[in-house]
């Protein structure tokens, strides 16, 4: 049976996301499936909730090279953690200098929907290529363009059946599952970053902490609030971005695995 054809309402919205884990685990064994994460505080609570079930699914994750020291500290702490499960590195091989000499310096300032196109969406597309199940973080709460949000549905874009554990969670009830299991978090969130990407695109939130979640920080003084990496069609405007030969979208047979720390 394809995939598409399998109904999401196999599993109601407001079922714990510890049991979507479980039943996804169960529903598409023998399938490709594949967490995806930035290592934000839900993508850190998810990725626990996989590791109790003992299966070494693939953690995959896009280093852009722009990330911050925290977060990198913060993959090495994840592995270390959770060994048996397999942390990819699948970001694209384009340098931040290689981008400044093909596309000009500071893209992310004049054209951030492009660098997160060159260094997130591209690299992201090859990964669900590969994939039949993708399981995400990604909560309702978070912003008004997650508000429809679905714990299981269809990505039309990728053609992957997509399972978000935590749709009907806040931040402040991962908070508590992150604390309660003694997971790794990233620390910049005890420093006012309650959503953290690229350095460059990512600011302080006066007045928040660990429980706090908003996208405020993210490309700031834009109105500029996803990567694309969950959008369901393409851009109108991606005719006007660069081009992206395919060699520079890492090989998956070149995927960084068994991440060592200090790497």
């Amino acid at each position: 049976m394809a995939i598409e054809t399998l109904e999401s309402v196999e599993i109601g919205e407001d079922v714990e996301p510890e049991t979507i884990v479980r039943w996804t685990l169960e529903r598409f064994a023998g399938r490709r499936i594949v967490l995806t994460t930035s290592f934000g505080m839900e993508g850190c609570a998810l990725v626990d909730m996989v590791a109790r079930h003992g299966q070494p699914i693939p953690v995959v994750y896009l280093d852009t090279m722009f990330l911050f020291p925290e977060t990198h500290a913060l993959r090495d702490r994840m592995a270390q953690r959770y060994p048996h499960l397999r942390f990819e590195n699948r970001g694209t091989q384009l340098t931040p200098r290689e981008q400044e000499k093909r596309y000009g310096a500071e893209l992310w300032r004049r054209n951030p929907d492009a660098c997160c196109r060159i260094r997130k969406v591209e690299p992201m597309r090859q990964v669900l290529a590969e994939a039949d199940v993708w399981m995400t973080g990604l909560m309702r709460s978070q912003s008004a363009g997650r508000a429809g949000l679905r714990a299981v549905e269809w990505d039309t874009r990728h053609r992957v059946r997509k399972v978000n554990p935590l749709a009907g969670w806040d931040r402040a009830r991962v908070w508590e599952y992150v604390r309660r299991h003694d997971v790794p978090y990233n620390e910049l969130h005890e420093r006012g970053y309650p959503s953290i990407g690229c350095v460059q695109c990512t600011a302080a939130v006066t007045g928040t902490g660990p429980a706090d979640y908003t996208r405020a920080g993210r490309w700031s003084g834009t109105s500029k609030n996803e990567c694309g990496l969950h959008e369901t069609r393409e851009s109108r405007n991606s005719s006007r971005e660069p081009a992206i030969p395919s060699a520079e979208i890492r090989d998956p047979r070149h995927a960084t695995r068994d991440v060592r720390v200090g790497t």
